[in-house]
């Protein structure tokens, strides 16, 4: 392949606690600049006139433009007598928000027909409990940065006084007659630097028909970039629950009675190192919480004698084996939805916590979604497998079984596909689950191409869902594996936290002796192994690759951090600080500089061939990781390839038009078919 377009180096170093750390394409973290914005064009016509040329596109763009284009509807939220749901078209290119009142159904969002271009997106919609207003959210090239704006559904029009900016942590939480609604706001000032804006969020009410600059203050600023914030008001309307959650491993709740001062709030769970979420129903407060219960348990407080903290709480549901997810009121019920070695169960409970029955479910699979109200009986869930495309199923509480509501369409034949669920022990011993997804008459010759996935991190889990663009690589002869990590949620907050911060190394040492796991079962080989990852996964093959060069021929690196010595600086990253720590402490400076994918890379180093997919218009992480990474890989290694391809009008989630979806998987695939030496079918 041609040369890379040429990278200028400079002498830019950083020097933190003694050490000087040298970092020669500190000038392409600026996006903006003109010499940043000519390097992204020539590095992205450079990717895909290499891409472009690869064998088996024409093939791959065919089967995979099936497997995209499909019919689905998603799961109905019930509001008064109308459901409002998403609906997927084969012949469109975004989802479709439909209102549906007995048997007449319209169109209440079309995104497709928000700009000429398709670069408008739907954000979150929140329907009213009476189904007469829906507030959602406008977001450009599919960011994270949203305005918000509210629908009358009678009538299909937005009402014009009601368009909030800066709701890109908005969350809109209605009152039970529809007449406002609390929610998060960022400021707009361009004088906040990006990192600083968590730290500027307010919880403010909104009163349908005002002006929003005159949305009354219920919560200040907590001050802290590391922090999220977020009100909620009970179903009855009466109370407010607000919750400061730090990162991902805990958050302090506050509540205030609404018939005195909404702004007054009264402490629930403050400093407690571990996670709350209460429900409130019927005078009684309901918290789902890790505390105690690595894997989580139900507690519950009467309202009219609330104690002072949790421990004064009774314990309701208590923890099990389980991975307990969620809980929520639905029908008069709890409605429990947990991970049993990462396959998705539905419990129900009483109120009192005595247990009713389990819910059946197809088979091994993932609840995506699940949606109902204390006091109505419908629940809707929706369900997927690596093997079933997704599924809407209807309950009637309490006694109803889950009854088939929709089901997608589309040309998949799975019948062949076989998934077994597999482990490792992990370099200290940890038992590492992995998911296998291969042919039927697929055989360990030592020879299969092999994708391994993972993320690790965040509390995340990866289930069995449902994923398309699978199944052009299985019938290909390849296997798809999915490493469960430390640092995911599969098996509750200690399984997360032996992932987080110091522990960090250990999400890397699973993901490289799943690899060698894989090798060692006789799939594969190094030159035929491919790992993949996005976001904080892409931090995930970024540690692989720098830290085992010789175990991967390939690697796809999507939308990632790779400098964890400047991360805090850019995008969101402030708030994943409780995740990593902090560069700037020096308790956490040694720890991200022993793993930092960027500061790892070595001169004359045969690297993986690499594939970064980066975002022009990602908020979340900075496309700064991706460029400066891509940049030092083409430095360091010219023996295989290394390309940047930057998705256009997009945000850290990608591109929302399913024809961009499929170019992005026809080059992913044809780039990991090539390098792995996969010839035509």
């Amino acid at each position: 392949m041609a040369a890379p377009p040429a990278t200028r180096r400079t002498g830019d170093a950083s020097t933190q606690f003694g050490e000087t750390i040298a970092d020669p394409y500190r000038w392409l973290e600026d996006g903006a600049a003109p010499e940043v914005q000519a390097w992204m064009d020539a590095q992205d016509a450079h990717a895909r006139a290499f891409l472009g040329a690869l064998p088996q596109r024409a093939e791959l763009e065919e089967e995979l433009r099936a497997l995209f284009y499909f019919d689905a509807v998603g799961c109905p939220i019930k509001r008064g007598e109308r459901l409002f749901y998403s609906r997927k078209h084969r012949d469109r290119e975004k989802s479709v928000v439909y209102v549906r009142e007995g048997d007449d159904e319209r169109v209440l969002f079309d995104p497709d027909t928000m700009s000429d271009d398709g670069t408008v997106s739907l954000g979150v919609w929140v329907p009213s409990h009476d189904g007469a207003l829906v507030a959602w959210a406008r977001r450009a090239n599919n960011a994270d940065a949203a305005t918000l704006q509210v629908r009358d559904v009678a009538t299909g029009r937005d009402l014009p006084a009601d368009v909030i900016d800066g709701a890109k942590y908005a969350l809109p939480s209605w009152l039970p007659d529809g007449s406002g609604f609390y929610y998060t706001l960022l400021p707009t000032d361009p004088d906040i630097a990006v990192a600083d804006l968590p730290g500027h969020a307010e919880v403010r009410f909104h009163a349908i028909g005002t002006d929003a600059a005159t949305d009354r203050l219920i919560h200040p600023a907590t001050g802290s970039a590391g922090t999220f914030l977020h009100g909620e008001v009970s179903r009855d309307g009466r109370w407010l629950v607000v919750y400061i959650q730090h990162g991902w491993r805990s958050t302090d709740v506050y509540l205030a009675d609404r018939n005195g001062d909404d702004t007054v709030m009264r402490p629930l769970a403050v400093n407690r190192d571990a996670t709350f979420e209460v429900s409130i129903w019927d005078g009684v407060a309901y918290a789902l919480t890790n505390e105690g219960a690595p894997r989580y348990r139900v507690l519950r407080a009467p309202l009219d004698a609330l104690p002072a903290d949790p421990d004064g709480w009774t314990e309701l549901i208590p923890e099990e084996t389980a991975t307990l997810e969620g809980a929520r009121i639905a029908g008069g019920l709890l409605v429990c939805r947990y991970l049993r070695d990462a396959a998705g169960e539905l419990a129900l409970f009483e109120l009192d916590g005595r247990p009713r029955r389990r819910l059946p479910l197809p088979g091994l699979g993932t609840v995506a979604e699940l949606e109902g109200e204390p006091d109505d009986p419908d629940l809707f869930l929706s369900w997927s497998s690596f093997v079933d495309p997704p599924r809407v199923f209807r309950a009637a509480l309490p006694d109803g079984e889950p009854v088939e509501w929709a089901r997608a369409t589309l040309d998949a034949d799975t019948g062949g596909v076989v998934c077994e669920q597999t482990s490792c022990r992990s370099r200290d011993g940890t038992e590492i689950p992995i998911f296998l997804l291969h042919a039927a008459d697929a055989v360990a010759d030592g020879e299969r191409p092999t994708i391994l996935y993972g993320y690790g991190g965040f509390n995340v889990s990866l289930t069995p869902a449902f994923a398309p663009h699978i199944l052009p690589w299985l019938r290909r002869g390849g296997v798809y594996a999915i490493a469960n990590l430390r640092g995911g949620g599969e098996y509750g907050e200690a399984w997360h936290r032996a992932g987080m911060l110091e522990n960090k190394q250990n999400v890397f040492d699973d993901f490289l002796t799943a690899a060698g796991a894989l090798i060692d079962a006789g799939w594969t080989r190094p030159a035929r192994l491919a790992i993949r990852g996005g976001s904080n996964g892409g931090l995930l093959v970024g540690a692989a690759m720098t830290q085992r060069p010789d175990l991967f021929g390939a690697v796809v690196c999507a939308v990632p951090l790779l400098d964890m010595l400047r991360y805090h600086l850019h995008g969101s990253g402030r708030t994943w600080i409780p995740e990593y720590g902090d560069p700037d402490s020096e308790r956490w400076y040694p720890v991200l500089r022993a793993y930092s994918p960027l500061q790892q890379v070595t001169d004359s180093t045969d690297y993986p061939a690499l594939l970064m997919l980066s975002a022009d218009s990602d908020d979340r992480v900075d496309p700064m990781h991706a460029r400066k990474f891509i940049a030092a890989i083409q430095h360091a290694s010219r023996a295989r390839p290394a390309v940047l391809r930057i998705e256009r009008n997009a945000g850290h989630g990608g591109a929302d038009l399913v024809r961009q979806q499929v170019e992005q998987a026809v080059d992913t695939y044809a780039f990991l078919l090539s390098e792995l030496g996969v010839g035509e079918s």
